[in-house]
């Protein structure tokens, strides 16, 4: 085949895991909730007498079922892709298929083509969904056409990002950072093609943009451009990584090597040039005769010069990540992503103010993109934090040592603040900016600083968490970043679906319970998956309730109440994910079962 063995091993092994399955049947009831959910809306609201009715129905849920499955497969895409190389890399598996018979093009192509398997598999399983929307009416065939398109052209886009950055950076950290980076970075080209040029150009752009271009009855004439636009990112982003997969993973590695091979040789040489019976002493750095056996046998001596040895800290393993390239090499690429996305946003809060009547949902398209980002990657730092050390087989020498738990839990969690201090401090400093430029009051500023220190640190905490209670990385990962995206996506989807179909709390109550008990199921299946607790039952009950009040009151400017819901909503999940942490230490790594 021509994407190689990578592929086709990952064909043949795919139906073997269940939770291929698992994802499709969750998407696919998932749609069908939203579905049922929207119809039972509608009929509660108005009656339906005419094909009209439907109609308006139809084109309605097709614009809330069409953004939530691009954000969805994007981010879904990104994630694997991301994951499926950096472990590789974790697990040293990635010089074995270097040294293969493997050409570069099979090795970038098949990996590339392998994550998007799942995601693709998705997709397929939602066609049944969107055609029942069809059936409703006020849809047309070429609409659903546009917007499948549309969704997995971006999704392979994110996907080839993924790849390149995946096979460029060292670590998983890194690579889902600059990811993340790289698709808030594109949507937000999308938003200034929008200020400046107009929808029609936005549409060529961004993939947000398009997708709403391709529901347009006449949507077809921005609809090609898009494809030509992440055709162009697919082929650029593939042929950098085909060219430089073996600079940017032998290079580093082998400048080390040649060293030390140089070292090696030196010394065999010196060795193989005295006879039999010699040795080597560390007292001077000449060769003199053995007097104790030979006088023609002479002894090879060398210095051996030794650095100063540094003072490890009282706790060791916060010293170990703050000090040590313990989240790999040239991170700075990273803080300098997060500076680039806060003078983006500032330059876009900026501009808005200088108006006359500052348009206040332009300044908050500015600000979510960034904070979600940023949590985003705080989690996938705690996160990696700990499952690179299990695929580096040294978190059993962590556990054998004694190293208490007190320790282990707050040098990570602490570590991970100071390796992402741009990362966190990035948005607090944008709340100060929106207090500079008076897009809201200093008393508000304070709140919302206060706000994001507390979701920062939560993150912290359920990454840290997580991988602590799921022993395959890519499992953890995926629970942890898709517990901050649920939290945010799926809670804004429901606000969506109570907007567009309700008109009073009663009709309004269907689709917030269905979100809210169904979300809440979820998360506490996900975070109690080693150690279920009551606390975590109820942290996993409040927060899609409390996140819900926390963003209403965020796009109606109650700063205060913003800080309030937030500050009890996730400080108690905060408290009820460290407790265990420390407390049931052994539990969460294995060295005990919850029955003992």
């Amino acid at each position: 085949m021509w994407l190689g063995p990578v592929f086709e091993r990952e064909i043949a092994m795919a139906p073997r895991a269940r939770g291929l399955y698992v994802a499709r049947a969750v998407y696919a009831s998932v749609l069908v909730a939203i579905v049922a959910t929207c119809w039972l809306v509608v009929t509660g609201t108005e009656s339906i007498n005419s094909a009209g009715d439907t109609a308006r129905f139809g084109a309605t849920l097709l614009r809330i079922l069409s953004p939530l499955q691009l954000v969805l497969a994007v981010l879904a895409a990104a994630m694997v892709a991301a994951v499926s190389v950096s472990m590789e890399k974790e697990r040293r598996t990635l010089e074995l298929l270097l040294i293969s018979r493997l050409y570069d093009r099979e090795l970038v192509l098949g990996k590339l083509a392998a994550s998007v398997v799942q995601v693709t598999l998705l997709l397929v399983s939602a066609i049944p969904i969107f055609a029942i929307v069809l059936l409703f009416g006020g849809v047309t065939a070429p609409q659903l056409i546009r917007v499948f398109l549309v969704t997995a052209a971006a999704s392979l886009a994110a996907a080839s990002i993924a790849t390149t950055v995946g096979f460029w950076r060292d670590t998983a950290f890194q690579t889902l950072s600059i990811t993340a980076f790289a698709i808030v970075a594109w949507m937000a080209c999308g938003e200034m093609c929008l200020f400046f040029f107009g929808p029609t150009v936005a549409a060529m752009i961004s993939p947000a943009r398009a997708v709403y271009a391709a529901l347009e009855p006449t949507g077809g004439s921005r609809f090609i451009p898009f494809l030509g636009v992440t055709v162009s990112i697919i082929a650029a982003t593939n042929f950098v990584a085909v060219f430089n997969v073996r600079r940017w993973n032998v290079a580093a590695d082998g400048k080390f090597g040649v060293q030390d091979a140089e070292y090696e040789s030196d010394d065999l040489l010196t060795l193989g040039r005295q006879p039999a019976g010699s040795h080597v002493s560390e007292q001077s750095g000449s060769v003199n005769p053995d007097p104790g056996n030979n006088p023609f046998r002479p002894t090879i001596t060398r210095d051996i010069v030794r650095g100063t040895s540094r003072e490890v800290w009282k706790n060791p393993i916060l010293w170990r990540e703050i000090c040590t390239r313990a989240y790999g090499r040239k991170i700075v690429v990273v803080r300098l992503a997060w500076m680039l996305l806060f003078a983006g946003s500032a330059a876009i809060i900026f501009g808005e103010m200088q108006k006359n009547r500052p348009d206040h949902s332009a300044i908050t398209i500015a600000i979510v993109p960034m904070v979600l980002a940023s949590l985003v990657a705080v989690t996938a730092l705690a996160v990696t934090s700990i499952t690179s050390e299990r695929d580096r087989n040294a978190f059993d020498l962590l556990l054998v040592s004694d190293l208490s738990p007190q320790e282990l839990i707050w040098g990570k969690l602490l570590g991970v603040l100071a390796v992402s201090r741009e990362i966190v401090i990035v948005p607090l400093v944008l709340c100060g900016f929106l207090v500079g430029t008076g897009a809201v009051s200093l008393e508000n500023g304070i709140y919302l600083a206060l706000g994001m220190a507390t979701l920062v640190f939560f993150c912290d905490v359920l990454g840290v968490h997580v991988g602590l209670s799921y022993e395959r990385s890519a499992r953890a990962i995926a629970v942890s970043l898709g517990t901050v995206v649920f939290l945010f996506v799926g809670v804004a989807t429901a606000m969506r679906i109570m907007v567009s179909f309700g008109s009073s709390f009663e009709l309004q109550l269907a689709p917030f319970l269905a979100v809210i008990v169904g979300g809440a199921v979820g998360l506490y299946a996900a975070l109690s998956a080693r150690n279920p607790s009551p606390a975590i039952g109820w942290a996993s009950a409040l927060l899609p309730v409390l996140t819900f009040v926390a963003i209403t009151s965020f796009l109606q400017g109650n700063a205060l109440q913003v800080f309030l819901v937030a500050g009890v909503a996730y400080g108690f999940a905060t408290a009820a994910l460290l407790v265990p942490a420390i407390g049931a230490f052994d539990t969460l790594t294995g060295r005990a079962s919850s029955l003992e």
